[in-house]
């Protein structure tokens, strides 16, 4: 299973936000035998969003965007996502009513913050999803998240998006495999290793250098459990390794 992530938001773009909703979600999926193809940040821009969600969605068997939803005029990535599949956005009138009731509920044990804010201004926008979508909810989030085909919508807080990919974690799951070794010695010492181990199996390597006085790491992968483990054998034999830092 190959998937691609869209990260949504011009804060992430300026640098003023760290992307860790990307890493976060690269982590899981990779750890559930998926393999992510492309990460890629695009501005609150409708068309933009549109253009990309178009492209990975008919290039991989699933895309994951995060950010931009709610009912905020910059929230635009739920628009985006049904004008890439020219449909129509529709008030879905239970998550309406849900939002209705998570608003009256805020309400009530917050008096003093709602006293002048008017809960039902926003709730057609937020309560929108794009005709046929697969509602997304969690107590900890505003607005739905949705599916559209292979396309899913989560949200760009952290938190909630962890709690909203939860509900469909088991939808992602793939035959990849991968162990991790450590090594004391210099990466630059040991590309002969990493060459020769590409050649005699089938299997992605990567090295990844760490801080002065950590050692650094090399990630073997592939579909094969069986030649995962005989690549990671081989270079045990052929490279100095090391317990990973605690």
């Amino acid at each position: 299973m190959q998937v691609a992530i869209l990260t949504v938001g011009d804060e992430v773009l300026a640098g003023e936000t760290t992307n860790t909703n990307a890493s976060w979600l690269a982590e899981e999926l990779t750890d559930r035998g998926v393999t992510v193809t492309r990460i890629l940040t695009v501005p609150d821009d409708e068309a933009v969003i549109a253009e990309w969600v178009r492209e990975f969605a008919g290039s991989f068997d699933a895309v994951v965007v995060t950010g931009g939803i709610g009912g905020t005029p910059d929230d635009v990535t739920v628009e985006a996502v049904a004008r890439a599949f020219d449909r129509e956005l529709v008030v879905r009138e239970d998550q309406r009513e849900r939002l209705l009731a998570k608003a009256e509920a805020f309400r009530d044990e917050n008096p003093d913050l709602a006293a002048d804010y008017e809960f039902d201004m926003d709730l057609d926008a937020a309560a929108s999803l794009p005709e046929g979508a697969r509602a997304l909810t969690t107590d900890e989030s505003w607005a739905p998240g949705c599916v559209v085909a292979n396309v899913y919508v989560l949200p760009g807080i952290p938190s909630e998006m962890r709690a909203m990919f939860v509900g469909v974690a088991d939808e992602f799951a793939g035959d990849r495999t991968s162990e991790t070794l450590y090594t004391p010695t210099p990466e630059g010492a040991f590309g002969g290793a990493l060459a020769a181990v590409r050649d005699r199996f089938d299997v992605a390597v990567g090295s990844y250098p760490a801080p002065v006085d950590e050692p650094g790491r090399i990630r073997v992968s592939g579909s094969d459990p069986d030649e995962v483990a005989a690549a990671v054998a081989w270079l045990r034999d052929n490279l100095e390794t090391c317990d990973p830092p605690e």
